[in-house]
C-alpha cells in the first residue's frame, strides 16, 4: 500500500489519527499573520492534547491578535467535548473552557456546524478520506480555511472546479517531497515509512501532501520563468485531444499559445495572471473522449491539467 493510501485509510479510524508537525504549521501560517487578526479560529478535527494546530494558535494567540480559538475533539462512539480559549496565559496550552458535547465531535454534527458558523476561519488537518465532503462544507458556509490534503485531491471531479475557478489554491510552503506526521502508539510498526524517536513517539512519512487555502498571498502571483522554446518533436500531441504534452512544469515553452497538458504539480507554481486553466484531462468539456485520460501512442498519461498562456 502506498504511503498516501496509508494516510487515507488511517484517517478514517480514531485509533490512527495523524498529527501535523508544528514546524510545518509554522512555515505555512507565518505568511497569513495579518489575515488572522481579530478572527475566531476553529480547529474542528483536533484533539487539543496532541494537536499542534491548537498548540500553535494558543502560544501565538496575542501575537496574532486572535479573537477566539475553538477546537473540537472527536470520539467514535461516545460524546466528546469542545474547548474554547479567549486569552489569559498563552504559554499554558491546557488553558481553555472545556464543555461537553452531546455528540461525538464529528465535523458534520449539528454542534460542530454551529461552531463553524460562528467561526471566521478553519485551520486543521481534516480526514483525507472525507476531504471532498469536508471542503464542500467549508464552501457551503463561505469560510476561510488553511487545511492539509493530498495533491491528488485536485483530480476529484467535484473538487477540481474550485481550482479551475480560482476559489481554492495550493498553499505557500509545501511544493514536493514528503512530510512526517506523528501517529498514535497503537499504529503498527509494519507500516511503511515508520520511525520511532528517543521518547518512543511514532512517525510516518507521507508523499503528496499539500496545503490548500482560499486566502491570497503574494507568491502565488509570481510568474513562472519559461526558459524553453517550442520544438514540435519535443512536445508530442495527445492521441485523443488537441494539446501538447508537458512532462514537467520547467518544460513549459515560452512561445506556444495553444493548449498544453501539464502535471498536477504545476499548481505548486500556478499564477492565475500568467496562465488560464482550461480543464482536467478526463473532464475537459469539449473532449470527445470525456471521462478518459489523455493518451500518447495509445498509452495513458498521468493526470494532466489543460492550460494555456494568457
Amino acid at each position: 500500500m502506498s504511503k498516501s493510501k496509508d494516510l487515507t485509510k488511517a484517517k478514517g479510524s480514531k485509533s490512527n489519527e495523524f498529527y501535523t508537525q508544528i514546524s510545518d504549521i509554522e512555515k505555512e501560517l507565518k505568511i497569513y499573520r495579518k489575515d488572522l487578526k481579530g478572527l475566531t479560529v476553529f480547529c474542528n478535527c483536533d484533539d487539543p492534547v496532541y494537536s499542534n494546530f491548537w498548540r500553535y494558535f494558543h502560544l501565538n494567540f496575542d501575537l496574532l491578535g486572535l479573537k477566539k480559538l475553538i477546537a473540537t475533539h472527536y470520539e467514535i462512539s461516545c460524546p466528546s467535548y469542545k474547548i474554547v480559549y479567549e486569552g489569559g496565559d498563552d504559554n499554558d496550552c491546557s488553558l481553555g473552557v472545556t464543555t461537553a458535547l452531546v455528540e461525538n465531535g464529528d465535523f458534520r454534527s449539528d454542534e460542530c456546524v454551529e461552531l463553524l458558523k460562528e467561526s471566521d476561519i478553519v485551520v486543521t488537518n481534516p480526514p483525507f478520506s472525507l476531504f471532498r465532503e469536508y471542503v464542500a462544507q467549508l464552501m457551503k458556509y463561505e469560510k476561510k480555511f488553511i487545511i492539509i490534503g493530498s495533491i491528488n485531491s485536485v483530480t476529484y471531479k467535484d473538487f477540481f472546479p474550485l481550482i479551475k475557478t480560482n476559489k481554492v489554491w495550493l498553499g505557500f510552503s509545501i511544493h514536493g517531497g514528503d512530510r512526517e506526521f506523528r501517529v498514535p502508539e497503537s499504529y503498527p510498526l509494519t507500516a511503511s515509512g515508520i520511525r520511532v524517536d528517543a521518547d518512543g513517539n511514532k512517525y510516518i512519512r507521507v508523499k503528496g501532501v499539500r496545503w490548500f487555502t482560499n486566502i491570497d498571498y503574494i507568491d502565488r502571483h509570481k510568474d513562472i520563468d519559461l526558459l524553453k522554446n517550442y520544438v514540435p518533436n519535443d512536445y508530442p500531441k495527445y492521441d485523443n485531444y488537441d494539446a501538447i504534452n508537458i512532462a514537467k512544469t520547467a518544460d513549459i515553452p515560452c512561445d506556444y499559445d495553444g493548449f498544453m497538458g501539464v502535471p498536477i504539480t504545476f499548481l505548486d507554481k500556478f499564477n492565475p495572471e500568467q496562465f488560464e486553466i482550461i480543464g482536467l484531462d478526463r473532464y475537459v468539456e469539449d473532449n470527445p473522449h470525456y471521462g478518459s485520460r489523455f493518451k500518447i501512442n495509445n498509452k495513458e498519461t498521468y493526470a494532466r491539467i489543460i492550460i494555456r498562456r494568457k
